[in-house]
C-alpha cells in the first residue's frame, strides 16, 4: 500500500468536487488518458477508462461521503482501489492498494505515486481556482 498526506489551500468542497469530475481525472492523472460515462459521478456508475499505454478497463466510485471518497479501476492483470480522505482542515491523505500480475511487474515504478498524485490534485485546485 502507498499513501501520503499533505495539505491543499483549497475548502475541502473544492477538492471533492475535482475528485468527483471523473471525466475530467485524465487532466491531471497521467495514467488516464480517457474516460468516458455520465458527468455526475454517482456510488456504483461504471465508466470506460483507457490508460497508458492504451490498455481498456473500467472506473467506479466505490464510496463517495463527505470526508472519503474511494475509486477502483481496473484494466486487465492490473486492479487499484484508491482513497482520498480530506479533513476540514484540507489535510487529503491518499492510499491505494494494487492488485493483479501486472501490478506485481509494475509496483517499482509506482513508488511516491501517492505523493505525486497528491502534488497534481493541487496543482488542478490550484488551476480551477486562478481560471474562476
Amino acid at each position: 500500500m502507498e499513501q501520503a498526506t499533505d495539505t491543499i489551500p483549497a475548502h475541502p468542497t473544492a477538492i471533492r468536487h475535482i475528485l468527483l469530475d471523473a471525466l475530467a481525472l485524465p487532466e491531471w492523472n497521467e495514467a488516464f488518458l480517457a474516460i468516458d460515462g455520465p458527468v455526475e459521478a454517482d456510488l456504483g456508475t461504471r465508466y470506460a477508462l483507457r490508460v497508458r499505454p492504451g490498455f481498456a478497463g473500467e472506473l467506479q466510485y466505490t464510496v463517495v461521503e463527505p470526508d472519503r471518497i474511494e475509486i477502483t479501476w481496473q484494466v486487465p492483470g492490473f486492479r487499484e482501489v484508491g482513497t482520498w480522505t480530506i479533513s476540514p482542515d484540507s489535510q487529503v491523505t491518499h492510499t491505494f492498494e494494487q492488485s493483479g500480475p501486472l501490478a506485481t511487474v509494475l509496483r517499482p515504478a509506482y513508488r511516491n505515486v501517492a505523493t505525486i498524485r497528491l502534488a497534481r490534485l493541487a496543482n488542478r485546485v490550484r488551476q480551477l481556482t486562478h481560471s474562476s
